[in-house]
């Protein structure tokens, strides 16, 4: 029997196998935060407006959220190296349109493009390696590797993005990407060995449907709240999201073969994956996505300085998660471990609105950049083990989609608090509730039943 059809071969060789698939995050996470240093930059030569901002920063998290289910369905039932080089490619075009764009509209539309190309990547490629990694501790060193890659690409990012903007333009990091994308596809197509689900299931068309137009409906209204929650286009938008989510519960209710089976929301460990997922989103990748505007903005800082401080969080989770393999603990109480050092970190970064103070900034972003490597491992471990074996696609798709709804939703709202009621107590505000939803969550995730 072929590999493309047995439920639990090895694909060999492992580690080459978990190379080429840990490109992916990693790809994926330096293209997802390159705009986070040069967001001043890069509104100020489009021409956006209010809102421009946020749409230039949340509109990849938009294209990966709304497709991120479908794309770890696709890449089940057809095939998971295919939908990795697939997706791999449309980045590279959607990365070669950024680099051209003149306008909001034209930029905002190719991330867009970007997001739901990243979510083929991010689904398939671990969707890979659940699938080369079976169970076990070469499972558990397999997923803290493919974590730390999360940590690794929030780390290259800005950084790369901040040097290029110095020397050659904000554009330059865009052009990068599209030929990095290309050489990945390349890479992909002759090492992967290809694999699927041996039962696949029939394609859920309503269900991608309701769910990608109810996710894209929640997020314009929570970004266009920023210029007041009771225009009517943030009214209609939140309305339309409700009506849309409770036609997809409904819809996926009845069919045999569901887009996401609902039956998982009974398992504890599900729901602290997916949770979990989306508390990190929000509260930590949505609240650090929007600092470096800040920090520029009231600090006076350039898009170099701004990277080269947030190193300081992304190269420690990198680290963090590698070394996380190492803590002698079930994974729910790694992730509540690293939500609570996540929370504990945050409340450095309490006063950044109104003075910068170094080595509370810097010891800040250091604890929680642990925390963040901790949570990482935990979450990617938790997201292929809390679904059956041959779902391990719908595991990942489902957590990532939290995580990413959860980073719009945060940026938007922490756009909005801080433009609301200025630096100095928006941060304040903004911070305080990251903190106290990681820490909530650190509580939830610790009493879990396993």
């Amino acid at each position: 029997m072929s590999s493309i059809t047995e439920p639990r071969p090895v694909i060999a060789p492992g580690r080459r196998t978990l190379a080429v698939a840990s490109s992916a995050p990693l790809l994926v996470l330096t293209n997802f935060t390159v705009p986070t240093v040069t967001l001043p930059l890069t509104a100020r030569e489009l021409g956006a407006g209010p809102t421009g901002p946020v749409w230039i920063l949340g509109s990849i998290s938009l294209g990966l959220s709304a497709l991120l289910l479908v794309s770890g369905g696709l890449a089940d039932d057809y095939g998971r190296k295919r939908v990795l080089v697939t997706g791999t490619v449309v980045l590279a075009a959607a990365s070669v349109v950024a680099a051209l764009s003149t306008a909001v509209v034209v930029f905002v539309a190719a991330r867009l493009v970007q997001g739901g190309a990243s979510a083929a990547m991010l689904a398939a490629s671990l969707g890979i390696v659940g699938h080369a990694f079976p169970s076990g501790t070469e499972r558990v060193r397999a997923t803290g590797r493919y974590g730390a890659m999360i940590g690794l690409g929030t780390m290259v990012g800005p950084l790369l993005s901040g040097v290029l903007a110095q020397v050659a333009g904000w554009r330059a990091a865009y052009w990068l990407m599209a030929a990095c994308a290309l050489a990945l596809a390349v890479v992909s197509a002759r090492t992967l060995a290809e694999s699927r689900s041996p039962t696949p299931r029939r394609f859920d068309v309503p269900g991608v449907v309701l769910l990608s137009l109810g996710v894209a409906a929640l997020l314009t209204g929570v970004t266009e709240g920023r210029l007041g929650w009771s225009r009517p286009v943030v009214l209609v938008a939140f309305a339309v999201a409700a009506l849309l989510v409770t036609a997809f519960v409904l819809a996926e209710r009845r069919r045999a073969e569901p887009l996401i089976d609902l039956e998982l929301f009974r398992r504890p460990v599900f729901l602290v994956a997916t949770g979990g997922a989306l508390v990190v989103g929000a509260a930590v990748v949505g609240l650090l996505t929007y600092l470096p505007t800040v920090l520029q903005t009231a600090h006076g800082m350039t898009p170099l300085g701004t990277a080269l401080l947030f190193v300081v969080w992304s190269g420690l989770s990198f680290v963090a998660s590698l070394l996380s393999r190492h803590l002698r603990l079930p994974t729910a109480a790694r992730l509540a471990l690293g939500l609570a050092l996540t929370a504990l970190g945050f409340a450095g970064l309490l006063g950044l609105g109104a003075e910068f103070v170094p080595a509370l900034v810097v010891g800040g972003l250091a604890v929680s950049g642990v925390g963040a490597g901790v949570i990482n491992s935990s979450i990617t471990h938790l997201a292929i083990e809390s679904v059956p074996s041959h779902r391990v696609g719908m595991g990942s798709g489902a957590n990532n989609t939290a995580r990413y709804v959860g980073s719009s939703l945060g940026a938007a709202g922490v756009a909005g608090v801080i433009g609301g009621l200025g630096a100095q107590q928006g941060v304040v505000v903004a911070v305080a509730a990251c903190i106290a939803l990681t820490a909530a969550t650190a509580v939830a995730a610790l009493v879990t039943r396993h």
